[in-house]
């Protein structure tokens, strides 16, 4: 069964309606979802899809020949293949739909640039010269996003500017990712957020009928299982230079953040070299540089500025549990692995997806209208600010410290600032006095509204508060996790 993307396939089918011909450049990083996207946008409609391979010019123009000659094209009554790219695609406009909208789609189409450079150029010449002004629709997919952003898409290729749609699929949302548990926990439903993130490769490789320890042990630690070996094999299709890439992502999975920390933990002694791994890996989508919602643009281009994350949520279970207890796995000790490493830690990986859900749950919020005031930006927000310290003069101190969430008005006129806590028991009240703390400094220019994100419910004492003032909000695990309900 296909499961969300609503957005993706709306966008396709609206560009499909259109009477105008349509060239569009479909991308995302592997195992995203492209390829099954496009098959159910497929659906019901006359189309040819084609799936680029890496193999030989010669070769790759006798494949997709033999897709077209299938559809009873003219030219199959004089020839068996077509001799050239520019034949090939001008027998676009012959296809026989009628009135219907001829639809090609070209799966991992940087392979079939690979090996003929010239294909973007025999595309962009039959496009200005005919095909725009046809019935069609092209979509060209790919998942070698180096090669679509900074090559198909920039000013130097002869595709630039031609583009009707250009659309990037990242991983799905935690909204559409827990439709493939419909009968999980609340709370198992972000614990498997957790390890599998918004990858539906990944998510379909959990059977929805099994627990989550069950799943883990079956579909991740048994040696012969997709996910066993899905990390290993991503990097060794994606990068060279495997080792020196483990060691940056373990880490910066077990809480290295900094770009220093980071180079001396993988024993890289070069930060520029370092920087220059990441890059690759963010532009994989496996790593993320995150910075304070309040940095400005100036100060990102600072190298010391913002920190490390893995945004890739099964890269952060493999490497925070996996990764250096391989050889156990191996050994097929996964009930050992399982019970030792990875239940006792489970819960407290969780805590730190449990911000990002929030943090989408806030987004949903602002589009339904139901927060105090519409911000203009939300994020993480990492400084300086003051806490309580009973052993203090004052009972305060200033401290390095984050906040979870928060979103910021027009002008900094309105905070919301949120506080995440996915744990075994209540918010308690003290933590409360520590969030209404922060950014103290603010509070006399600007209104404050919070919100408070708990798995276990909360303190009597924070509930009484919240009841006699409107600016305090609560979010339980059953609000946040059902909010589509």
């Amino acid at each position: 069964m296909f499961i969300g993307r609503e957005q993706e396939l709306q966008f396709l089918q609206e560009k499909y309606e259109e009477k105008k011909g349509q060239l569009i450049v479909l991308y995302g990083r592997r195992r995203v979802g492209k390829t099954e996207t496009l098959r159910e946008f497929c659906k019901g409609k006359p189309h040819i899809f084609y799936s680029c391979t890496q193999c030989t010019d010669k070769v790759q123009l006798s494949k997709i020949s033999k897709l077209l000659f299938k559809e009873d094209i003219p030219a199959k009554q004089y020839i068996s293949e077509f001799s050239d790219w520019e034949k090939a695609f001008d027998s676009i406009s012959e296809l026989p739909y009628g009135d219907k909208k001829k639809l090609i789609i070209i799966d991992e189409f940087p392979y079939m640039c690979k090996n003929n450079k010239s294909i973007p150029s025999v595309i962009q010449n039959l496009w200005d010269a005919k095909l725009k002004n046809e019935n069609v629709m092209i979509v060209l997919c790919g998942s070698a996003m180096s090669f679509i952003e900074n090559e198909l898409l920039s000013e130097k290729n002869p595709l630039y500017g031609r583009a009707t749609g250009i659309y990037k699929m990242t991983e799905m949302n935690f909204y559409d990712a827990i439709k493939f548990f419909p009968n999980y926990s609340d709370a198992d439903k972000v614990l498997v957020y957790s390890i599998l993130g918004g990858i539906p490769h990944y998510l379909s490789q959990f059977c929805p009928e099994l627990s989550v320890a069950e799943n883990i042990k079956k579909n991740i630690l048994t040696k012969g299982c997709v996910l066993y070996s899905e990390v290993d094999f991503l990097l060794h299709q994606e990068l060279r230079e495997t080792p020196i890439y483990n060691s940056i992502i373990e880490a910066v999975a077990l809480g290295n953040t900094r770009l220093n920390d980071i180079s001396q933990k993988s024993l890289v002694e070069d930060t520029s070299k370092t920087s220059v791994y990441l890059k690759n890996l963010i532009e994989l989508g496996i790593v993320g540089r995150e910075y304070s919602v309040d940095t400005k643009t100036k100060e990102k281009a600072n190298s010391n500025r913002g920190i490390y994350r893995l945004t890739d949520n099964f890269f952060r279970f493999w490497y925070a549990f996996c990764f250096a207890n391989f050889s156990q796995l191996e050994d097929r000790d996964i009930d050992g692995v399982y019970q030792y490493i990875i239940e006792p830690e489970l819960h407290s990986f969780a805590s730190y997806s449990f911000e990002d859900i929030c943090r989408e749950f806030v987004k949903e919020m602002q589009k339904k209208n139901e927060l105090p005031f519409r911000y203009a930006k939300m994020g993480r927000w990492m400084g300086k600010t003051t806490v309580r310290d009973t052993e203090s003069k004052n009972g305060l101190r200033v401290d390095e410290t984050e906040i979870d969430l928060l979103a910021v008005g027009a002008k900094d006129k309105e905070y919301l600032v949120g506080e995440c806590k996915f744990k075994g028991k209540p918010f308690s009240y003290s933590e409360y006095l520590d969030t209404k703390a922060k950014l103290s400094p603010m509070k006399g220019k600007a209104k404050f509204y919070y919100a408070l994100f708990s798995e276990s419910g909360f303190d009597k004492k924070i509930v009484d508060e919240a009841e006699q003032d409107n600016n305090i909000k609560l979010y339980d695990l059953s609000k946040i996790v059902n909010l589509n309900d």
